[in-house]
């Protein structure tokens, strides 16, 4: 017979199950959206009573919104670990954050693109708290963004004098429309040419010799 759980060990299996329902969660909105899908199919996937769904989160908005940071907070670490990549020269780290998206979403067959963009696109309209969260992830990644340009600027890479901050808000305007057009035409087009627009039209690289 085992020996029953301790209270710390049960502490740990109740974080494990909470985490899993959130990253399945991350997984299955990023590809249908949040009212496409029931929670009947998120407790079957993470193999836990419909029951307990509500003993780790009260509703099913509250468990969006517990999604959304969940994503957010994954891809600013992922802006992070590329654009403060010393090996690179500010104008390179742009650049190959954008490569390694466009890879990321063939990769996933083009059924999956950026989940703060679907769902701002669906749920905006629907709560006020689910607009904030779609807000404030938004501005953080802006924010990174203008970072990693006024570096380019400052290293003498981009000739550009617009704010970083508005070519910042551009940028994601851009790459999250261009992001839902490659999904619609299957093609990785849409945000080659957001991106050869964005560095070498906007930003005014300098040739150096």
């Amino acid at each position: 017979m085992n020996a029953p759980l301790s209270k710390a060990q049960q502490a740990s299996r109740r974080i494990d199950k909470r985490r899993a329902l959130i990253d399945i969660g991350t997984a299955i909105f990023t590809q249908k959206g949040f009212s496409s899908t029931g929670l009947d199919e998120i407790v079957q996937t993470a193999g836990v009573p419909k029951g307990s769904f509500y003993y780790y989160f009260g509703t099913k908005d509250e468990y969006a919104i517990e999604v959304i940071r969940n994503y957010a907070n994954y891809f600013s670490r992922k802006l992070d670990r590329i654009l403060n990549d010393q090996s690179k020269s500010p104008l390179e780290r742009l650049k190959a954050f954008t490569d390694e998206a466009s890879e990321g979403v063939k990769r996933f067959e083009f059924k999956r693109g950026c989940l703060i963009g679907n769902l701002g696109q669906e749920m905006a309209s629907l709560e006020e708290q689910f607009r904030t969260a779609l807000c404030d992830a938004f501005n953080d990644w802006r924010m990174r963004f203008q970072a990693c340009l006024d570096e380019a600027k400052a290293a003498r890479e981009i000739g550009t004098t617009v704010d970083s901050a508005a070519l910042a808000q551009f940028f994601w305007s851009a790459w999250e429309g261009a992001v839902l057009c490659a999904k619609l035409e299957r093609s990785t087009g849409p945000l080659e040419n957001v991106s050869s627009l964005f560095f070498n039209q906007m930003l005014q690289p300098v040739h150096k010799k």
